[in-house]
């Protein structure tokens, strides 16, 4: 028989108070946040200061998993066992990534292209799934203490661009890690909740969400009309972001140092140690006109003219995203009110300059571009929660869904940019 919570002050039916939490996992960093008090709110760690939990896994010689800064310390020092940026394996096969292999500090398993992904450490093989599970578990550890009670459910966000597969792949994760996934979210479509959470009534805008991770990139637009969040279009790249910078910036000292590339790819304590260096470089010269740092003879420089000329590529890319996602929605740019900007890459002064640019309109990023996600989840977990009846999510359909025909064709049963459920 099933019991029914019965409030004795007033009568009335209780409502079902279970929390449920916001999660983004990222490339870079992941993060958990919750409703408190009718805010959203980014939990922070152990030290009360940051809210990050950098997404890096550690299996140390006792046979421990480390996840975090403690596992982030190990990528210099025994990088073979240490992973980052599984993000960008969810839900992909070798194939996928055989020409991004020499990037990581591990080892990628070939033994069949068509198969996902699995990455090898020691003398186990674990998939982009599972590893994904240990951060999602460190973010639940994290937020049980906080509260002192257990969490089961969650709403996890990704890429508007993921397909079914790489959806899935998160999904998995989520209940590997002991979390009934309830909903996945769209990044974009989350940040949006969060900054419209609280618009007064009839304050009604069109919106573009400009959403440059470390991995990946969104553009989506939305009309926010009386507590609806109506998502128009959306389009991007779920191989771009900030890692591509790094890359690029470690291409360029490696033309202009004399570095021996050889030694770059074979010895990965120098390459996670050049890599991490130029991931510092691009987020000094947001604020600085120069970088400098030596690394093992080597003196690594970057001015800030320099460092755009390496972004320009990849920031020509997104915007050519924008301008797809702009027409898909049949708008011109002279109709969005609010450009908002989420991603830590999306504070190098360049990209906020151009994106300005493109959409004629000055750029939002009074909130935390990294935490933004998350606190838009945690208001998507309020709203199934029950506790949120003013606020409507109308998502669409980031790819084109349809049946294979005849020699390998596919037929479209559903355009990509339509409502869902459709």
């Amino acid at each position: 028989m099933a019991k029914i919570p019965i409030n004795l002050k007033d009568g009335n039916i209780a409502a079902d108070t279970e929390l449920i939490v916001g999660i983004d996992l990222g490339t870079t960093n992941s993060l958990v946040a919750y409703m408190k008090d009718g805010e959203p709110m980014a939990v922070k760690g152990e030290d009360g200061k940051s809210t990050l939990v950098p997404s890096v896994i550690h299996f140390n010689k006792n046979g421990d998993v480390l996840v975090g800064d403690s596992a982030k310390e190990k990528l210099i020092t025994d990088p073979q066992n240490t992973i980052y940026s599984v993000k960008r394996l969810m839900g992909k096969s070798y194939r996928d990534v055989q020409y991004h292999q020499h990037y990581f500090g591990y080892k990628i398993i070939d033994d069949d292209p068509e198969s996902l992904v699995k990455i090898r450490v020691k003398d186990k093989f674990y998939t982009p799934v599972e590893l994904s599970a240990f951060i999602l578990s460190e973010l639940k550890r994290r937020i049980e203490k906080v509260l002192g009670n257990e969490v089961s459910k969650a709403v996890i966000t990704v890429p508007a661009y993921f397909n079914d597969s790489q959806r899935q792949a998160t999904r998995d994760a989520g209940k590997l890690a002991g979390f009934d996934v309830l909903r996945i979210v769209n990044e974009p479509t989350a940040a949006s909740l969060a900054y419209g959470f609280g618009l007064k009534s009839g304050d009604n805008q069109t919106i573009a969400v400009y959403d440059l991770g470390g991995g990946t990139f969104d553009i989506s637009i939305l009309r926010l009309e009386d507590g609806i969040f109506e998502v128009l279009s959306t389009n991007g790249d779920t191989f771009l972001g900030g890692d591509d910078i790094d890359r690029a910036i470690i291409d360029h000292w490696v033309a202009n140092n004399q570095i021996d590339q050889n030694k770059l790819d074979f010895d990965k304590s120098f390459n996670q140690e050049i890599r991490l260096t130029a991931e510092a470089a691009k987020k000094s010269l947001s604020n600085e006109s120069r970088f400098s740092m030596s690394i093992k003879g080597s003196d690594l420089s970057l001015t800030r003219e320099e460092l755009e000329k390496l972004v320009e590529p990849i920031l020509v890319k997104t915007l050519e995203c924008c301008q797809r996602a702009v027409k898909d929605a049949r708008l011109t740019v002279s109709k969005i009110d609010n450009v908002i900007m989420v991603g830590g890459s999306t504070r190098t002064p360049l990209i906020k300059h151009s994106v300005s640019r493109f959409f004629q309109n000055e750029v939002n990023d009074k909130l935390n571009p990294d935490e933004v996600v998350a606190l838009g989840a945690a208001i998507q977990a309020d709203v199934l929660a029950g506790n949120q009846r003013s606020v409507l999510l109308l998502d669409v359909t980031p790819l084109s869904l349809g049946i294979e025909t005849v020699g390998g064709l596919m037929d479209v049963i559903i355009p990509r940019n339509s409502k869902i459920p459709s």
